[in-house]
């Protein structure tokens, strides 16, 4: 049965492969950032206004993209959160709000910091820099030949797992004990 505005059952955990199919969809995710972003609660309309401005870089979005984002958000979207249990959906009044469950889901959403440099950016940047300066240090270049590719790269292991420490202490850690604090 689908939740709506006001019931609040519970039902089991949702699953990896469910979460990942809420999240491919850019429209959810801007949805469950935005009700995030505020005080859990929106009508369909401002939801739209954010998402619509959201996907065309305009602030106030062109009417004829907030109202394709309300109708997809309204008919599409919308249902499936609320058949999920992430959000309360009324579709009679337009009121939305985000449910507890929402914190299943958060832990898949990367944040992106306002710079635009994504966790898996960073790493893969840090992965490419590591390899590239070993190589330098291996063929020879100029400069780079002094260092011991060796010691190159344990710099390069230990930034590695001083930035994953930082990230899960960040990112995953409120949430981690967020859980343990809600079941004590």
């Amino acid at each position: 049965m689908a939740r709506t505005v006001g019931d609040e059952s519970a039902t089991e955990d949702l699953d990896e492969a469910t979460i990942h199919d809420v999240l491919r969809n850019d429209r959810r995710r801007l949805v469950i950032e935005a009700l995030q972003q505020g005080d859990g609660t929106a009508t369909v309309g401002d939801l739209a206004e954010v998402v619509a401005a959201r996907e065309v870089g305009d602030d106030p979005p062109p009417k004829n993209k907030r109202q394709s984002v309300y109708v997809s958000l309204h008919q599409t979207h919308l249902p499936k959160l609320n058949s999920l249990d992430i959000v309360a959906y009324n579709s009679d009044c337009g009121h939305v709000r985000l449910l507890d469950r929402v914190r299943e889901v958060e832990v898949y959403m990367e944040v992106v910091p306002a710079y635009g440099l994504s966790w898996g950016e960073f790493y893969f940047g840090w992965g490419l820099l590591g390899i590239l300066a070993v190589v330098a240090v291996r063929i020879g270049v100029p400069g780079a030949s002094a260092i011991d590719s060796t010691a190159l790269a344990g710099v390069f292991c230990l930034g590695l797992m001083a930035a994953s420490a930082y990230h899960v202490y960040s990112q995953q850690d409120r949430i981690l004990f967020q859980r343990l604090l809600d079941r004590g």
